[in-house]
């Protein structure tokens, strides 16, 4: 058996004693494509020399969705990142409605979100989708879980990033559709997964509670997997997770939880 989808985890969360270009070259060693956070933090020649096929990286570092001079400040972060992702090869940038700082929790906190900021945040979203049309990359942007993770972050559910990518309706703009954040914050997983179909790019996982591997928790990830299937997904699935021992044994869990 073999799995239906391509198979990615986050280098930033295995082996977390190891550098950033060790964890890249062994995971695409197991067959794995790789995840990144942000790309500052690293030697991009080191990432590039590693062998490793990337994913999805966060694309941007400032800025936010649903104010003026939020959207120019992540247009032009946006356009930045566009140019290291495209030197590495990456396939989807990564965006989330507001700036995310330490511990994950929003740069500017908003509970509440008014009709003008969706207005405004579709209206930057359009925008940067016409950039990356013209640069010839791929932006996602990801929900989030309010409760546990990242309170007060605009758009964070997957319902709202649903509503926001549909609307825009662009090639270039998909989801990153986080099945560990829509567990807390949502729930329904394969409906959630049935209704966002036509616009993801790539769907993320981790098990609930403790954000470990799939098989640690209380997702059935097999049957989501299968669900994925024959609803005609065929697209990365990336394990961004915790290992909750040897990091190759969580990387084989994950295999096997969406090995059909």
């Amino acid at each position: 058996m073999s799995s239906p989808f391509t198979l990615a985890a986050c280098a930033e969360m295995l082996w977390r004693d190891r550098p950033i270009e060790w964890r890249c070259a062994r995971l695409a060693e197991m067959g794995f494509q790789v995840g990144l956070w942000n790309w500052p933090e690293h030697d991009l020649a080191k990432l590039a020399a590693s062998g490793a096929t990337f994913s999805i990286m966060n694309g941007y570092l400032t800025g936010r969705l649903a104010d003026d001079e939020g959207a120019d400040a992540l247009l032009r972060s946006a356009r930045e990142t566009a140019q290291v992702g495209k030197r590495l090869g990456v396939a989807r940038l990564n965006l989330h409605g507001t700036g995310l700082g330490a511990g994950g929790l929003p740069a500017q906190p908003c509970d509440v979100v008014s009709g003008a900021m969706w207005l405004k945040a579709r209206d930057t979203l359009c925008r940067i989708a016409e950039m990356a049309e013209a640069e010839g990359v791929t932006f996602t942007l990801e929900n989030l879980n309010l409760p546990v993770d990242h309170p007060g972050t605009p758009f964070g559910r997957a319902e709202d990033t649903i509503a926001l990518v549909s609307a825009v309706d662009h090639p270039r703009l998909r989801l990153n559709l986080d099945l560990y954040h829509a567990q807390i914050g949502e729930g329904n997983l394969i409906e959630t997964c049935r209704r966002a179909l036509p616009w993801i790019g790539e769907v993320q996982v981790a098990d609930v509670p403790g954000r470990c591997e799939p098989g640690t928790g209380e997702i059935n990830y097999r049957g989501v997997a299968r669900a994925l299937q024959a609803m005609g997904y065929a697209g990365p699935v990336g394990m961004e997770a915790f290992a909750t021992g040897d990091p190759e044994a969580a990387l084989a869990a994950f295999r096997a939880a969406f090995t059909l």
